[in-house]
């Protein structure tokens, strides 16, 4: 992945001397509309963009403008992509930008027609995540020494990972402002600073609230990071790459051969909902997911593991 955005931002530099002619005025209205009407955050503004650009430079080439492009011409730039060996989910998330690009304009009634409307997408094979069953939760759990005050905060950490279904960096950011006990919610700001209410259950409650009181109570804690609940042993927010780290050692420890990261006990929380009978749209809710074809995943993960049993079980597979 990093060699392909590589090749593509070392073709843009190449290319582009100042501004991408009669794409520029375009660009800069979609710059607008991402960051003010989406509300994206910086860096994601910025792949969009570099997307966009990457579509401009070859478009300008070819001597056409956004009002010009046509459904040849995307085809073209595709195959473009293609003879550069980037991967399908490479050029699938580049074209998604660039679908993106030609709703805007559309809605902004610069273009008459999408061209993008009868573009194929390459074929992307989904890879299903790991995703820890309920007693190798219980066993990553149980290597927590809860006698330290690290173990207190990451058994605090990890029930609210587990119980909520957090990104990562909504756990990093979560703040004790928006934890609402008596109602037993969160407040979670997701991506592109949307905010979305989750339930959050009595024992990761709990596990916060002795965590608050017995070890965050007693850290000086740096400035910008008062209201943030999850703080190192300096004061200051744990970074991502902390919290990788705590749960890979929990995972080695209670002997689990899986690929386990903190994203996986987000997977797990969807899939043993959805196990369990949850609505789908209620747990697409909770994960904070634009699209419920992003949830819909979790029952294909579902239907595997049935598949499995019947294998493993059924009198006509032995």
């Amino acid at each position: 992945m990093c060699q392909e955005v590589h090749v593509i931002k070392v073709g843009i530099k190449r290319k582009l001397a100042g501004s991408v002619g009669k794409w520029q005025t375009d660009i800069k209205g979609f710059e607008m509309y991402l960051s003010t009407e989406r509300s994206l955050s910086p860096n994601s503004v910025e792949a969009y963009l570099r997307d966009i650009r990457g579509l401009a430079l070859f478009m300008d080439e070819e001597g056409t403008s956004p009002q010009k492009t046509q459904l040849k011409h995307l085809q073209k730039y595709i195959k473009q992509l293609n003879d550069l060996g980037l991967s399908a989910s490479t050029q699938a998330r580049i074209l998604s930008g660039i679908r993106s690009f030609f709703k805007f304009l559309l809605t902004e009634n610069t273009i008459d027609n999408d061209p993008t409307l009868l573009l194929d997408w390459p074929r992307l094979s989904r890879k299903l995540p790991d995703v820890l069953n309920e007693k190798e939760i219980d066993d990553i759990l149980s290597q927590i020494d809860r006698s330290t005050p690290d173990g207190e905060r990451n058994r605090a950490l990890l029930e609210t990972l587990y119980g909520c279904g957090l990104r990562v960096s909504e756990v990093v950011n979560l703040q004790i402002s928006n934890i609402h006990n008596n109602e037993e919610y969160i407040i979670v700001i997701g991506k592109g600073n949307k905010q979305r209410l989750v339930p959050i259950n009595g024992t990761a409650l709990k596990h916060i609230e002795l965590y608050l009181k017995n070890v965050r109570s007693h850290v000086l804690i740096k400035k910008g990071n008062e209201d943030i609940v999850f703080l190192n042993r300096r004061g200051s927010k744990l970074s991502r790459v902390m919290i990788f780290m705590i749960i890979k050692d929990l995972v080695v420890k209670a002997g689990i051969k899986k690929t386990i990261s903190p994203h996986s006990l987000r997977h797990s929380f969807a899939t043993h909902l959805i196990e369990n009978g949850a609505d789908l749209r209620a747990v697409q809710e909770m994960l904070g997911h634009e699209s419920i074809t992003t949830t819909e995943i979790y029952t294909h993960i579902s239907r595997k593991q049935l598949k499995d049993v019947i294998e493993k079980h059924h009198p006509r597979n032995k």
